[in-house]
């Protein structure tokens, strides 16, 4: 589905060279919901975007062979400037997907009222986070990227919206969660890595990735 081949990654910090990734190989399986474990400020953010095409590697090959997902919690794309519909029309033609129906899905699903079409820099971030989560969940991907778990809203109505959502393409889809906290994966992953000093290490099972990871941290 998605492999990294002998990837490397790294930074000049201005002092050093701080490495994210040295000679990495590994696969993501369909059916397989991955958690990678990680400090802050250790790459996590660089590895779910190298999945998904925004940074590229300094060595190595990463092979997509599967409809990849923008990281959740990743911005970029949205413009705060503009509204929730111009926003989720805009990333619809982007995906060449019909504007209406995504609008439609995101509206349902956000359940904002009026302020889906006010300019997007007014919205609280429990408003921003119902966006983000409908306009990924309004695209068919292969592999969802979750970058620091699930953005969090108090609104139960849309939580349960979307929790149906999801359980529904998590059927037939395979997730990729990065994050700093186990019990954010312990909801959605039945396999782990560890990702500690460059290398990443791979497990069959959550828990065996906590025991390294609470050693090593």
């Amino acid at each position: 589905m998605l492999n990294f081949e002998n990837v490397s990654k790294s930074f000049w910090t201005g002092t050093r060279r701080k490495v994210i990734l040295e000679n990495a190989s590994f696969s993501i399986r369909p059916g397989r919901n991955l958690g990678i474990l990680a400090k802050n400020g250790t790459g996590k953010t660089t590895i779910i975007n190298m999945m998904a095409g925004l940074e590229k590697p300094d060595d190595g090959k990463i092979r997509r062979r599967c409809n990849v997902s923008f990281p959740l919690g990743f911005m970029g794309g949205l413009n705060t400037r503009h509204s929730a519909v111009e926003n989720v029309r805009y990333i619809a033609a982007l995906y060449s997907l019909d504007p209406d129906r995504v609008e439609a899905f995101c509206r349902w699903l956000c359940d904002l009222g009026e302020y889906f079409d006010q300019p997007m820099g007014t919205y609280s971030q429990g408003m921003r986070a119902r966006v983000s989560l409908a306009l990924m969940l309004a695209m068919d991907f292969d592999l969802y990227l979750i970058d620091e778990g699930m953005p969090t809203t108090t609104d139960i109505g849309f939580n349960r919206r979307a929790g149906a959502v999801m359980r529904e393409r998590f059927q037939t889809s395979t997730l990729v969660i990065v994050s700093h906290q186990t019990d954010v994966l312990e909801k959605f992953c039945n396999a782990a890595a560890v990702l500690h000093d460059g290398k990443l290490y791979y497990f069959d099972t959550l828990e065996e990735a906590k025991e390294l990871y609470d050693y090593a941290n």
